[in-house]
């Protein structure tokens, strides 16, 4: 049985050794061209990287599973490994683009009375012009307001943008700067990949959408090719309002305090409402602190799975665990899709995910390549009544170095609107077969196996 494996692999790549080492780098900075140097800095600090095991985690969701209490299961190992309960009473709406998700943030900054709470990996110039001029408003009107940007996804916006919110009297965070402080120690690797704003402590929105103006984009005039710079992105985000919205608040401030942020006031007192009849859980993925929460109950999630798996992602290096948790799921019946990007802004990001598709196809997953957009979104819906909207991607950055942040709802209805998403970009997707796959060019093998010594960075 190995040795056939073995073989395939060697056929697939059309070498004798197959190589299986990490992977990954996120979001809006990975239009930046790499120098070899700086590529050779960050893999000297990155150092040896692997995932934490999760067989335990799946060994106890597996040890009493069936389909009648499969949601119990996932509730109690979600609540488990996160250190917090699934909140009952929560309204939730789905954002479905970029535009629509800047909407929604709009609305709930001008009708703030309290506290604005914005956490975000990339604050553009253009994009994050608009909502800082939103935030000084609201902070003339007396609404306290704090920002966390990343230091790498948000380089090229000018720091005279964050002065001005300083001077402004709105509390601004910068998360690990990439020169010596005094605050925090300097780590290239470590990110704040989260995506995240909180109202008055009563309405939250958390996905993919970074504050970039990539989002604004119209289709490209006929006949221009299709790239990263010329395509509109496609990502998804969530509404939440109702008493859930308070784990996101003190997720937030989680890490203003662990980044030594000046000091805050707690967030207003909850308003313990009923908004709607969603369950929704905040989960963090804190690799600095080896507590990858994200990676851990979606691989539970996967394995407890009777009829479907969808996924979508906008980056895919998928760590063995998670690859083989997908195969597992698909040989015992169930359906495995994965929509993946088919233009990204890092080619060795295309090729590491491709590296993966081999085993995953001959296991019997169903993988799409989404066309026509930049794919940015972090999504997954199973058996139509657990999904996840968040930051996190289907890869080794997510896992081991990046601050993420993801919303898990148990709802039937939602899960329909998630699913009729899914379908729509799998409509606009195409989708790769095993043997067209296996008689790609020796070119796209050779750039497959050179991305996947480097997955983990990309």
């Amino acid at each position: 049985m190995e040795g056939d494996a073995a073989h395939r692999k060697a056929r697939r790549w059309g070498v004798r050794r197959y190589f299986a080492a990490p992977g990954k780098r996120h979001g809006i900075a990975r239009r930046r061209v790499v120098s070899c140097a700086g590529l050779l800095l960050v893999l000297a600090l990155g150092g040896c990287v692997s995932p934490p095991p999760v067989d335990a985690d799946i060994a106890a969701a597996m040890r009493h599973a069936d389909a009648q209490n499969r949601i119990g299961l996932l509730r109690e190992q979600d609540e488990r490994i996160s250190g917090r309960p699934f909140t009952a009473g929560n309204r939730v709406e789905l954002l479905r683009n970029g535009p629509a998700t800047f909407a929604a943030m709009e609305q709930a900054i001008e009708s703030a009375t309290r506290r604005i709470d914005m956490e975000s990996y990339t604050f553009d110039k253009q994009a994050g012009t608009q909502f800082a001029d939103l935030l000084l408003a609201k902070r003339a009107q007396g609404v306290k307001v704090h920002l966390i940007y990343d230091a790498w996804g948000s380089m090229d916006t000018p720091p005279a943008l964050f002065a001005k919110l300083r001077a402004g009297g709105i509390r601004v965070v910068e998360f690990n700067p990439l020169r010596p402080n005094s605050r925090v120690g300097v780590d290239l690797n470590r990110r704040d990949h989260r995506k995240l704003l909180v109202v008055d402590d009563a309405v939250a929105i958390t996905g993919g959408v970074n504050i970039s103006r990539v989002y604004e984009k119209g289709p490209p005039p006929p006949g221009t090719p299709a790239t990263a710079s010329t395509l509109p992105w496609r990502d998804t985000d969530i509404r939440i309002s109702g008493p859930v919205v308070a784990q996101f608040e003190r997720l937030f401030q989680q890490t203003w305090h662990e980044q030594h942020g000046p000091p805050i006031s707690p967030p207003p007192p909850t308003p313990g409402f009923i908004r709607g009849h969603a369950q929704v859980l905040a989960v963090d993925g804190l690799p600095s602190k080896n507590e990858p929460a994200i990676y851990r109950t979606l691989l539970v999630a996967i394995a407890l799975a009777h009829r479907s798996v969808h996924l979508t992602t906008g980056f895919f290096a998928p760590t063995p665990e998670l690859r083989h948790t997908l195969e597992a799921a698909a040989r015992r019946g169930v359906d495995v899709r994965i929509i993946v990007p088919a233009h990204s802004t890092s080619s060795m990001a295309i090729a590491a995910g491709r590296a993966a598709y081999g085993d995953l196809l001959e296991a019997g997953v169903h993988i799409l390549e989404r066309h026509g957009v930049v794919l940015h979104a972090k999504t997954a819906v199973i058996d139509g009544d657990y999904s996840i909207v968040g930051s996190s991607n289907l890869d080794w950055r997510s896992v081991v170095f990046n601050n993420e942040i993801d919303a898990v709802v148990i709802d039937q209805d939602f899960g329909k609107q998630m699913e009729a998403l899914f379908r729509a970009d799998a409509a606009r997707s195409r989708e790769i077969h095993l043997r067209a796959w296996e008689a790609r060019p020796l070119g796209e093998r050779i750039q497959e196996w050179t991305a996947r010594l480097i997955e983990p960075l990309l």
